[in-house]
């Protein structure tokens, strides 16, 4: 028997087809991640203040875009990058800190989507998200894993200068973001404009 729609049988998409996407965007979200990292060691080797925290971070881009972007499969993509880079790379001798450090990095963000979007009334379609809003997101987004980072910190006695660090943190976080936000901006705008459709008279 042919398979017929009727007012009740939608043919949007599926199940399957929603895990695939979620699926997706969360590896995206993570190889985005490492590969500002990558970058990150690449071209800014000397702007380090302490290990994982930078005069200019790349990876606080990440940060920025995948959960404003992706929702929730951004947030959980860049917990595994920033799991991936803190295990295998900044913090490979001190499990607890790179377990505490990647939920940081990405739980702090995805509070602040949220809080985008239900107390800012930014939508989730991102259709009112202009230039000047976004630009207002990255001191929030660059303050709050900074704040979370040195919150854990100071509960778990680490000796570091909490003041000094939260700052370097947060300004790191913010140009990093900045940096990779206006990166984007102009490959974009390298990108041919797609030719105006012809009417037919």
């Amino acid at each position: 028997m042919p398979f017929r729609l009727t007012p009740g049988n939608h043919a949007g998409p599926g199940v399957s087809d929603r895990a695939g996407v979620a699926c997706a965007s969360v590896v995206g979200s993570a190889v985005f991640y490492l590969l500002l990292a990558r970058l990150q060691d690449w071209v800014f080797p000397n702007v380090e203040f302490m290990r994982g925290v930078g005069w200019i971070y790349l990876p606080a881009g990440a940060r920025l875009l995948c959960p404003l972007l992706l929702g929730l499969p951004g947030a959980v993509g860049v917990l595994v990058g920033s799991w991936c880079e803190c295990f295998f790379h900044l913090y490979p001798d001190d499990p607890v800190r790179s377990f505490a450090g990647g939920i940081s990095s990405a739980l702090a963000p995805y509070l602040v989507y949220l809080f985008a979007l239900r107390v800012l009334g930014m939508q989730a379609s991102l259709a009112n998200l202009t230039s000047r809003r976004l630009l207002l997101l990255v001191p929030l987004f660059g303050v709050a894993s900074p704040l979370m980072h040195h919150l854990w910190f100071w509960m778990h006695g680490d000796q570091v200068d909490l003041a000094q660090g939260f700052a370097v943190m947060a300004a790191g976080d913010m140009l990093g973001a900045l940096v990779v936000l206006y990166a984007l901006k102009g490959m974009l705008g390298l990108l041919p404009t797609p030719a105006p459709r012809r009417k037919d008279l």
